[in-house]
């Protein structure tokens, strides 16, 4: 987990029209190396800082909404700059009440290292993976791997 003193936390998309700040830590960091990330990002794996959405504060701009397919087949919802069209965060399973915020879009993405890296069957194979967190196949269950007050958040904002 990332040091509680550093939030909030700002971020913003590529050309600045959208802001947000991250009012406080994420209940958990997930590096997920599935191919469905793999395409969408460009890259080998994405960040998503899992965090309630009443935690994410727009300060400039008005990001576009789009429904998009998962590889779960239940879809998430993005949240983009209209302009540079860079995702800032999403919702996944209809849970609006928890943001998947994209860490590389903070000011200072060092605050989000990964708590877990997930979907590893599927990982680029030249991405090196250490035991200095848990890596995960395939998905995992929260009760096991989160800290317990992250997870009493994550039920807590479910709940509301």
């Amino acid at each position: 987990m990332s040091d509680t003193t550093s939030y909030p936390a700002t971020g913003r998309c590529n050309c600045g029209d959208i802001q947000y700040r991250l009012l406080r830590e994420p209940l958990f960091v997930h590096c997920c190396h599935c191919t469905w990330c793999q395409r969408e990002t460009g890259s080998a794996f994405v960040l998503n800082a899992m965090v309630e959405t009443a935690s994410v504060e727009l300060t400039s701009g008005t990001p576009a909404r789009s429904e998009r397919p998962s590889a779960s087949g239940i879809g998430q919802q993005v949240y983009s700059c209209p302009r540079c069209e860079v995702p800032l965060w999403s919702h996944f399973g209809g849970r609006e009440q928890i943001a998947f915020v994209r860490v590389a879009t903070l000011e200072n993405p060092a605050l989000c290292p990964p708590d877990i890296h997930i979907f590893t069957t599927t990982r680029q194979p030249w991405v090196k993976l250490d035991d200095s967190v848990p890596v995960m196949d395939e998905f995992y269950r929260r009760s096991e791997f989160w800290p317990e007050a992250a997870y009493q958040r994550y039920q807590q904002a479910l709940e509301s």
